[in-house]
């Protein structure tokens, strides 16, 4: 029986895992308000710019001696900050089960060569063996991982009396999953991610025992102006209370206030993440009836409820070589663009052949709803007659 095209569409067909959708009802209108030429040290500047931080602050129930800063190069810079700024001091334990993962493992290998470092590693659809981390060391992991679709489920795997200090790649986490703050030492996100904010910016969250590090371990390596923290041995607060590194984009500050505007008109983070829990609950009562789909994620714990991920399993496309894996995965998402109805939905490239849908806090779960149908439409136009 052949499958009809459905006629209903997604509202919103942005399902992309970053950028992110735009939060409900968002228009270019929501940065009317934005301080173009106008200069980020003016006191109109500097007073967005602290809102920003307070919000996120009050939103994500940081700590009160946690500092929170803004910081250059998205997600990626703030990772990249705190690994050449913190790391050296002690033994590293990374853990990859995806490409962001390994490409921690590559930077603290390759680029700092550092030479006392274990790599956790774990096939995509699991996570490494968490009771093999060593908390003498400084461990460094992504609590959720993008292009696998597979979180760490809690912080009970990591002890209050530490040695060393948890760095947590936290950007498709933050704002849809609850975070254990006093377990973690760095935390990092971009705006781009569940909030759906505009790309460039990173934020980055220290520990008191993160700045204790700072002000007493100088690594051997040349630090870039971009990830300096501290001056004459002490943090520079100023990072911390709005004074950027370099200079942010007023535009981006405006769409990240608005969005962390809207977060609290849903009700915070617990408002946030019943959104993105409502999505991946219908997304999982769907894999529940379809006989060809799965999630990457093996165990339920871990699996995702941001960046979900979904392999086919049906047994002529398992019969089929991984390019031939590769070009169905690939058809099934063009058609799927074409047809308007989920952008960007296709697997990272590194990741097994399938579909990765965003299901973040910004996402209607109206239009995951509405999604499914084609789904279905779309995996019979590309399965053999």
């Amino acid at each position: 029986m052949s499958t009809p095209k459905p006629l209903l569409k997604p509202s919103n067909p942005r399902f992309s895992s970053g950028p992110c959708a735009k939060r409900p009802g968002w228009t270019l209108a929501a940065l009317d308000g934005a301080l173009v030429g106008r200069s980020h040290r003016s006191k109109p500047g500097k007073a967005r710019i602290q809102a920003v931080l307070d919000k996120s602050r009050s939103i994500l129930g940081l700590p009160d001696d946690y500092r929170i800063a803004i910081v250059p190069a998205s997600d990626t810079g703030a990772v990249e900050m705190a690994l050449w700024s913190l790391l050296g001091a002690r033994g590293v334990d990374v853990l990859a089960w995806e490409s962001f993962g390994e490409g921690w493992v590559t930077d603290i290998v390759k680029q700092l060569r550092l030479t006392d470092v274990r790599a956790l590693r774990a096939d995509y659809g699991h996570l490494p063996d968490l009771q093999r981390v060593s908390w003498d060391r400084d461990v460094v992991f992504t609590w959720n991982g993008t292009t696998a679709g597979v979180k760490v489920p809690d912080g009970d795997w990591i002890p209050d009396d530490r040695q060393g200090l948890t760095i947590a790649d936290a950007t498709s986490a933050v704002f849809a999953m609850d975070l254990p703050w006093q377990k973690l030492d760095v935390v990092t996100w971009s705006w781009q991610k569940v909030l759906g904010g505009e790309g460039a910016h990173g934020m980055l969250v220290l520990s008191p025992r993160a700045v204790a590090r700072l002000e007493s371990w100088t690594p051997a390596w040349p630090m870039p102006k971009l990830f300096r923290m501290t001056k004459d041995g002490k943090i520079q607060e100023g990072i911390f209370l709005g004074e950027t590194i370099n200079t942010p984009s007023m535009l981006c500050v405006e769409d990240a206030l608005d969005g962390l505007l809207w977060a609290e008109r849903v009700g915070g983070l617990p408002g946030l993440v019943a959104r993105s829990q409502a999505n991946l609950a219908v997304l999982q009562a769907w894999v529940t009836r379809t006989p060809w789909a799965e999630f990457l994620a093996v165990d339920p714990a871990t699996r995702s409820n941001t960046s979900v991920c979904l392999i086919f399993t049906a047994d002529w496309f398992q019969a089929l070589d991984l390019p031939q894996q590769t070009a169905v995965a690939k058809q099934m998402a063009a058609l799927l663009d074409v047809e308007q109805v989920a952008l960007d939905a296709a697997f990272y490239r590194d990741a097994p052949p399938g579909l990765r849908i965003w299901c973040g806090s910004t996402v209607e779960t109206g239009d995951v709803e509405a999604l499914l149908p084609w789904l279905d439409w779309a995996f019979a136009q590309v399965s053999p007659h």
